[in-house]
């Protein structure tokens, strides 16, 4: 489960384009932040996504992506052109194709890697999904089947492009739009697929064109029910609209680390758990399996797009780090699995993390203030950085924006480290038993330290 959520025009506090996502998966998911280089391919040559092949195109754009470590493709990610794409599985009536296909987060990579615009982008998956279908499982696990919803953006524009099967729909983006695991299109749209509403009235779904309503004919409603996508959706959708005109990156961290409006971080725990929110925190049960292991912003300004990354879980306990495409990722450690690895900044994290889950009122409020005040000057340093970057060479530049990013990557480890050590001086609560089954056996799976 996700929520992926962008804001244009007049919503946002400096006219730019502004996106954001929380990617949700089982918690020892771990998801590697990736940059790959763009290049030049030969003819004939063929491409690998994670359950079959196509063929290459000449050249790809560089990518930075947020990449389950056991998958092809991507949760969310950018390229040179500033095409921004995050994914969201969504639950419908079409069947699934359990074999083949390509799955969401392929779509998504193969967009970055060869358009430059959004609508190209649209394009191009409308294309391959019509010549593919998706399918294959979305789990590292054990056998998980959903179609998906997309938010495609570059620093001009955003479009919400959602499908069922072979069947999709198309909205452009006027203000403020997030999606959560359900269809949300319905009466009106800007695109769509041939055949998408006589195929509903011959499916029984709906008894003519008047009557038709994309989320309402093609939703399997008894698993959009259950991804409590609507409870979640218009959580973020309020949170946008209650700062239109104003949203920038601190507005669209404070959405993605939210965990509802009935409770404030001081009072709220996460092992009850409660739909409407949008920081994803995993429990016990086949309905709890979810949590955030990574987070994305993506500021789109066009002269140099910013990324705040966390390269972590569960964006309430961690920290986001500025990110150029120009300047690449630091050293994250060894390739990313679903052990534990102390060598790695994602598992570093959980480290921090388990042990805030043991008591997450007490433990948060050892840190809280120390983390948003680093975070605070990060913000403040690169927003000072970028407004520097007018004019310099590019092989400048690049040096300076990969310099400052390592910096913060590296202040934030080490940071990451203290509060770890501070936090577990901290008393630990009784937690509920079920709720401490689950993270016990996950903490087994993952070969996590005591």
């Amino acid at each position: 489960m996700c929520d992926t959520l962008v804001a244009v025009g007049d919503a946002t506090a400096d006219g730019r384009v502004l996106f954001a996502k929380n990617s949700d998966r089982e918690p020892n998911e771990a998801q590697a932040l990736v940059f790959v280089p763009g290049r030049k391919h030969g003819p004939g040559e063929m491409l690998r996504s994670t359950y079959g092949e196509i063929p290459q195109v000449p050249e790809t754009h560089a990518m930075l992506l947020s990449q389950p470590y056991w998958m092809w493709g991507c949760e969310m990610g950018v390229n040179e052109h500033g095409v921004t794409i995050g994914n969201e599985a969504v639950f419908t009536k079409e069947p699934y194709d359990k074999k083949g296909g390509l799955l969401g987060m392929d779509f998504i990579r193969l967009a970055l890697e060869r358009t430059a615009t959004a609508r190209a982008a649209l394009d191009l998956i409308t294309d391959l999904l019509s010549i593919y279908g998706q399918g294959g499982s979305g789990s590292a696990t054990h056998p998980f089947y959903y179609h998906n919803s997309f938010i495609i953006a570059d620093p001009g524009e955003a479009w919400v492009l959602e499908t069922a099967g072979r069947y999709w729909a198309a909205v452009k983006v006027r203000d403020v739009y997030s999606i959560s695991n359900g269809l949300t299109i319905g009466a009106q749209w800007d695109l769509a697929s041939p055949r998408l509403v006589e195929h509903a009235i011959q499916k029984g779904w709906c008894h003519s064109a008047a009557d038709f309503h994309f989320a309402r004919c093609y939703s399997n409603p008894l698993m959009s029910r259950v991804a409590c996508c609507t409870q979640r959706q218009s959580r973020s959708t309020t949170l946008l609209r209650a700062q239109a005109g104003r949203i920038d990156v601190p507005v669209a961290m404070r959405v993605l680390r939210d965990h509802g409006p009935a409770v404030e971080d001081g009072a709220w725990r996460p092992a009850p758990g409660n739909p409407d929110r949008v920081c994803m925190h995993a429990g016990f049960g086949p309905t709890r399996n979810s949590q955030s292991v990574a987070s994305m912003i993506v500021h789109l300004d066009p002269a140099l797009p910013t990324l705040w990354v966390t390269g972590t879980s569960a964006p309430c306990t961690g920290i986001f780090k500025p990110v150029w495409l120009e300047g690449g990722l630091p050293d994250m450690g060894p390739a990313l699995t679903a052990k534990y690895d102390p060598n790695t900044v994602w598992w570093q994290h959980e480290r921090l993390h388990r042990a805030v889950l043991e008591n997450y009122t007490g433990r948060m409020a050892v840190y809280r203030a120390d983390r948003d005040a680093l975070e605070a000057e990060f913000l403040a340093d690169a927003a000072q950085l970028v407004a520097q970057q007018q004019g310099t060479a590019a092989e400048d530049r690049r040096a300076t924006l990969g310099a400052f990013t390592a910096q913060c990557f590296s202040r934030a480890s080490a940071a990451t480290r203290m509060w770890e050590k501070q936090v577990r001086q901290a008393r630990r609560t009784r937690r509920p038993l079920f709720y401490r089954v689950a993270w016990g056996r996950a903490n087994r799976q993952a070969q996590f330290p005591a």
